[in-house]
């Protein structure tokens, strides 16, 4: 027989124990109340129930504000607490929570402060209440005043790991991970053991301020400690990696997290956005069948995301059916996504109409709305229209955020509206924007810019190439405290590097503490554009030893690298890594550089292989082989390319004419290279640039058309540029034509004056028509303005190993060897009948900078020292050879039965059996 339970106590043993709980005020309602409980109904007539009514009114607040936190109501509910303060009732100890709870989810300060003081009034039975404590320091956490949560947690009896949790989460929230790290290591040490939630946290904390390495380390480190993540530590993990733009990560977490959980709705709705950043439609309709499929319910976040993914993938269609399929009351989110993908699809009008029926189906459009309004106009190049909405926020009474400037200045640039960008900058740090019409900023409230408008800034200052102004927003972000911020400090080594200020750039990069792929990519880029390929290689490698993961990107620098340094073994080693991460076929972006890597190393059957694997093949891989073919001087296998494009469909882009009229500079076809010209416009709708007429002049300047090349340029609609003169300036010199050449030097001089390449070019001039004492003045005119010819410089790579020979450098341990193998290969020529020049301009540096000084020599005879008789020899030079050196390794290759590649930045030479690739012609 079951034991049944003990029967009720006595009323007078209830009244005395409760007696030790309730307040005095309040006993004689409970007893009352149990009593009446107990006691048998009379019939026809309801028990009459006496209440204090102060009592009774507590309980209907305490009611309302319940069932408004529950609904994630939280400005109600600190309406309802206003009102039941004013009606004289207090909150008690299991109210009191959900009252601080409310008061900062809503962001009332003042409120939250009042809640505490009726805590700190309510005696030790509130204020010492554990729950009570830890809401207060969740409240002020969650309020961002660290120091208020700080205060609390110190003031709590016990701490247990709701509380530690909170102080966690408030530093991490702060952006002080450092803090926040040895926090709950002290919970630890205190005897308090972590528990999922505060892994999480943690977890969260670091992937949100973009520590996303330490993040996922913390994650691995949790379930090494028997912590088992649930479904909101993958959230948090796949959360951090979107909001840090690694969706690759992201995806590869939410494919592990698959394993052993099953998805939430929270978990669709943060991975959708990797979907919508990689263009992953497919998967995104994978996602979206999961939820129809589980039925999980279509909410305004899943919802949102959705319609965000379709309309960037251009599934304008099924963003609107998600729209209209959405389960609950639509929200502004929703709207705004729908309003986005109305301007994604250029349907301005539709945009505004639903705009409109936004305001009729009673919601107010907020400053999203707006801002995406004003990034559209903006990307247009319809600065007036971006202005006006600007002015339509403050009518309605919104005013533009940060956020708003940020769309604005990132679209303007976009359009190549640069000084009316930089105009929106400066507006920012004024008073007022009463000048340009709008009423945006005012003295007590101005809006400042932040990390990302600094980016944005210092990509407009990067694409300028203006490091004056670039060190000027530099500073400023160093007052500001915005360096420490990733992206901010990434934009700057990417500006330096792309200013050739590396040692700017080189020590911002090592003073910043959290490097990513991306940091190590401006870095990588920014010494592969200077002309500095090998350091590139070197960083590579430290990189990979940090234990970071390259992206694709990084693969690219690492490949352009190799092909920049002609080092074929460290370029298979990155093809290998490739084949083995993308078994099923290269991206096409990755196909391009591999394709340039193996023709710029002399293997052209290799880069014709892999272009004949890459399955989908884009313009940029077409292009890329094309090049390849023009580095070989296989012109006409470039032309044969050419009418596969045309066959197939594809539609070229300028780059493919420009590798078209090179082809022909190499045949000196002048009539065929007209004829591309021309049908560029009149056929295929591409409007010549700069480059294209550049391509024409040099081919007729090659051809000795020097004053047919001027009418050209004076009949084009463009304004030439350094390069168009610096064609021009070239053709005089092989052509010894000094009256056109000086004309051409002055305005390369006014639109170039520190490019030392110009003055090389017309100090040739001069010298090719024995004007020695203009030749010295040249010389003299660059010491007095400082200029400094580049170091001429010549790599050879053995393996993965790289041996760098710089003109007037002795340090070499071989450099005796080298010389002594200098002189067996002179005396050897010399009975062939060649009598070359020695080595001593090496050394000379300093005497005459612009002469020639033959590394590429020193770095053969190394070669021919270090390596097997059997293996091809690659050298890569940062200036073009000379002809002495051209002759010279024409006869090595044949005397010692070398293959030797030497590319020198020009053109690419394939010396074997006394002939080169170039057929002299370079």
């Amino acid at each position: 027989m079951p034991q049944l339970p003990p029967p009720p106590p006595p009323l007078r043993a209830f009244s005395a124990r409760c007696s030790l709980q309730t307040p005095a005020h309040a006993q004689h309602h409970l007893v009352d109340g149990e009593a009446r409980r107990h006691a048998p109904a009379r019939r026809g007539r309801r028990p009459v129930v006496e209440r204090d009514p102060d009592s009774a009114a507590a309980a209907v607040y305490a009611r309302e504000i319940g069932a408004c936190v529950r609904a994630r109501r939280w400005g109600a509910a600190c309406e309802t607490f206003a009102a039941m303060r004013a009606a004289g009732a207090a909150p008690d100890r299991f109210l009191l929570p959900q009252v601080l709870r409310a008061c900062a989810r809503a962001g009332r300060r003042r409120l939250s402060a009042a809640a505490h003081a009726l805590a700190a009034k309510g005696g030790p039975v509130v204020s010492g209440d554990a729950v009570v404590g830890n809401a207060l320091v969740s409240m002020y956490a969650t309020l961002g005043d660290v120091a208020a949560a700080r205060a609390a947690f110190a003031s709590l009896p016990e701490r247990d790991v709701v509380a530690w949790t909170a102080l966690i989460g408030a530093y991490a929230d702060a952006g002080d991970l450092g803090e926040a790290f040895e926090l709950f290591e002290s919970m630890q040490e205190s005897g308090v053991r972590p528990d999922v939630i505060s892994w999480n946290t943690l977890v969260s904390g670091f992937a949100r301020n973009g520590d996303l390495r330490a993040a996922l380390h913390l994650f691995d480190e949790m379930r090494l400690r028997g912590v088992k993540p649930g479904v909101n530590s993958w959230n948090c993990v796949i959360s951090g990696c979107v909001q840090n733009a690694q969706y690759d990560e992201a995806l590869s977490t939410f494919c592990e997290m698959c394993e052993s959980e099953r998805p939430d709705a929270v978990t669709v709705a943060s991975i959708l956005p990797a979907c919508t950043g990689l263009m992953a439609l497919g998967i995104g309709k994978q996602l979206h069948c999961y939820v129809l499929r589980c039925g999980i319910k279509l909410n305004v976040y899943i919802g949102s995301a959705l319609i965000g993914m379709y309309s960037e993938c251009g599934e304008f269609g099924y963003a609107r059916s998600v729209f209209a399929a959405i389960e609950e009351e639509k929200n502004a989110t929703v709207w705004n996504e729908l309003i986005q993908s109305y301007i994604n699809e250029g349907r301005m009008n539709e945009a505004w109409e639903a705009l409109s029926l936004m305001h009729k189906n009673g919601l107010q459009p907020d400053t999203v709305t707006y801002n995406s309004f004003v990034a559209a106009y903006a990307r247009a190049g319809q600065k007036e229209q971006a202005y006006k909405v600007l002015s339509g926020m403050v009518d309605v009474g919104l005013r533009p955020n940060v956020i708003s400037m940020n769309a604005l200045i990132s679209g303007l640039h976009r359009h190549g509206l640069c000084e009316d960008a930089l105009e929106v900058f400066r507006y920012m740090q004024l008073s007022n924007g009463e000048e340009k019409g709008w009423a945006l900023l005012d003295i007590s409230n101005p809006i400042q810019p932040n990390g990302t408008t600094i980016t944005i800034v210092l990509s407009l200052l990067t694409d300028l190439k203006s490091d004056r102004l670039g060190k000027e927003v530099h500073c400023y972000a160093l007052r500001c405290g915005l360096t420490s911020n990733i992206f901010v400090s990434s934009k700057l080594v990417d500006l330096y590097g792309k200013t050739s200020h590396m040692d700017t750039a080189d020590k911002v990069f090592w003073g910043i503490r959290n490097k990513n792929v991306v940091t190590w990519n401006s870095l990588l880029a920014a010494y592969r554009q200077n002309r500095k390929p090998e350091i590139a290689l070197e960083l590579f490698c430290e990189m990979l030893k940090s234990d970071l993961l390259p992206n694709l990107v990084t693969l690219q620098i690492a490949l352009l690298s190799s092909g920049m340094t002609m080092a074929l073994q460290y370029g298979r080693e990155v093809h290998g890594y490739i084949r083995k991460n993308w078994p099923d076929g290269y991206p096409s972006a990755l196909a391009s550089a591999l394709i340039d890597m193996y023709g710029k190393c002399g293997k052209i059957e290799a880069a014709r292989l892999v272009f004949e694997c890459t399955v989908e093949k884009d313009i940029a891989t077409w292009n890329a082989m094309m090049s390849g073919y023009l580095l070989h001087r296989m012109p006409r296998e470039i032309t044969k390319l050419f009418k596969y494009i045309e066959q197939s469909g594809i539609q070229p882009d300028p780059v493919t004419f420009i590798l078209l009229l090179s082809a022909c500079k190499q045949e000196g076809s002048m009539e065929e290279a007209r004829r591309y010209f021309y049908s560029m416009e009149d056929v295929h709708g591409i409007k010549p640039t700069l480059r294209h007429y550049t391509c024409m002049v040099d081919i007729m300047g090659i051809a000795g058309l020097l004053e047919e090349s001027l009418e050209l340029i004076q009949k084009m609609q463009l304004e030439p540029d350094a390069c168009l003169w610096s064609t021009i300036l070239k053709a005089c010199k092989l052509h010894s034509n000094l009256e056109i050449g000086e004309k051409v030097a002055k305005a390369l001089f006014e639109l170039e004056p520190n490019n030392t390449s110009n003055y090389m070019s017309l100090s040739n001039i001069y010298a090719n028509n024995g004007l020695w004492d203009s030749t010295e003045a040249v010389r003299v005119a660059m010491n007095e303005q400082g200029l400094n010819v580049e170091r001429q410089c010549s790599c050879l790579y053995l393996g993965t190993s790289l041996q760098a020979f710089e003109a007037g450098d002795f340090s070499h341990p071989a450099f005796e060897r080298i010389l002594s193998t200098w002189k067996d290969l002179s005396t050897r020529m010399e009975q062939l009948g060649y009598s070359p020049q020695d080595l001593e301009p090496y050394s000379n540096v300093e005497v005459d900078p612009l002469s020639c000084h033959h590394t590429e020599r020193i770095a053969l005879c190394y070669g021919l020292i270090s390596m097997r008789s059997h293996e091809p020899i690659r050298i890569s030079k940062n200036f073009r050879m000379c002809m002495e050196c051209h002759s010279s390794i024409k006869i090595i290759s044949r005397d010692m039965n070398r293959e030797i590649f030497i590319s020198d930045g020009c053109t690419y030479h394939h010396f074997k059996d006394g002939t080169c690739s170039c057929r002299d012609l370079w």
